[in-house]
């Protein structure tokens, strides 16, 4: 019972496993690669990671990538999560090279798809003040000029955006049509003039999104990542992806925060007994190891399916995957600190950072509330 990989792919993960052993394998270790809450991302792992050639593995072959599948995407995140690879820049930067890949001019695939075969960050900016979950409501402005495009107005929550080489805006360039009209792509290296990126501050003083600010930023003419206007339609078409990667990282959260409770449970005595084998505990962590299993099945069947049908978008399954994925990850991670008690609450242990990246896995990349409402959509209702 189970996913089934190849005998290639079970090397694969065992590597990135063995990998996430050897350089963060202890919270000494951890600690020493990051500033526990503030920093999510090591550019000296990532490097390594790089020189592996994992970081382009959906690359295509022509820009120095590997091609690789869907599954194999997917067992790099699930195990670089899992061994807590201080490597919060890969979401965003996957996400953004996808759109790249299939939409970019080749100079711009040149610079963004090679750029994360090396290892650089890329980022991604939908978001708005006003426009979250409602990405249709865009009002950041692009203007053709004769000099290119000049574009006005403020982006927020954008990943990593502080450490990326390139920024892949989607701004209004008209506003005639319906909310969904008009909204085009744009590549923006991340010294461009005029554009000013301000971190937010966070709970637990994480330091990994950021307000943009763009006063007059001027953009070349061809700065346009595949057609204006058609930027709505593209950004659909990548949610598969999108959506793979983020539950595959909660996945791979999901079971670290299991398996660091596991040991917890086992470990800690009271009443002359570990508490793990009180009824209560017994039980949950059996409920929380079936959700693991479940999700693990749908990630990985939906990754199958994309990779046999790479053109489809799978707006029920892959929302389907996101919701599960990252509604697990909560679950385990409040349970284990519930079970944790005091210690849960600890900077001691790793429970309480499992807990705050679960929460917010469960709002960014659309939110649960959105997921359940585009499901919902694909039977008519």
């Amino acid at each position: 019972m189970g996913v089934e990989f190849s005998p290639e792919q079970q090397d694969f993960a065992a590597a990135v496993a063995a990998f996430a052993k050897r350089e963060a394998g202890t919270r000494e270790k951890r600690d020493a690669l990051t500033d526990h809450d503030a920093e999510q991302h090591n550019a000296g792992v990532y490097a390594k990671m790089a020189e592996l050639g994992w970081l382009g593995l959906t690359v295509p072959e022509e820009y120095g990538g590997s091609d690789a599948s869907m599954v194999d995407m997917c067992i790099l995140l699930e195990e670089s999560l899992r061994g807590l690879l201080p490597i919060g820049a890969i979401g965003p930067t996957l996400i953004t090279g996808g759109a790249y890949a299939k939409f970019g001019t080749e100079a711009q695939k040149d610079a963004v798809l090679r750029g994360i075969v090396r290892g650089a960050s890329q980022s991604i900016s939908m978001s708005e003040p006003e426009a979250g979950s409602d990405v249709g409501n865009i009002t950041t402005r692009a203007e053709k000029t004769t000099d290119g495009w000049l574009i006005n107005g403020q982006k927020t929550w954008c990943s990593n955006a502080h450490i990326s080489e390139n920024i892949l805006l989607v701004a209004r360039t008209d506003r005639s049509g319906g909310k969904h009209e008009g909204l085009t792509m744009f590549h923006v290296p991340a010294n461009t003039s005029g554009l000013k990126i301000s971190p937010i501050e966070l709970m637990g003083n994480q330091k990994e999104t950021n307000d943009l600010y763009f006063t007059h930023c001027l953009l070349p003419e061809d700065a346009v990542v595949g057609e204006v206007g058609n930027g709505w339609r593209q950004l659909m078409t990548g949610l598969n992806f999108e959506r793979l990667i983020l539950a595959a990282m909660s996945l791979g959260a999901a079971e670290r925060a299991f398996e660091d409770t596991l040991q917890f449970v086992r470990e800690r005595k009271q009443f002359g007994r570990p508490i793990g084998s009180f009824q209560a505990l017994r039980h949950r962590i059996a409920d929380l190891a079936t959700e693991i299993e479940c999700t693990k099945l749908l990630v990985y069947s939906v990754a199958a399916a994309v990779d046999a049908n790479p053109t489809k978008t799978f707006a029920r399954e892959a929302s389907m995957a996101k919701l599960k994925a990252t509604e697990t990850s909560k679950q385990v991670a409040l349970a284990g600190m519930q079970m944790m008690g005091g210690y849960g609450y600890a900077r001691e242990f790793d429970m309480e950072k499992h807990v705050r990246g679960a929460l917010v896995s469960t709002i960014f990349g659309g939110t649960s509330e959105i997921q359940r409402d585009i499901i919902g959509k694909t039977f008519g209702l």
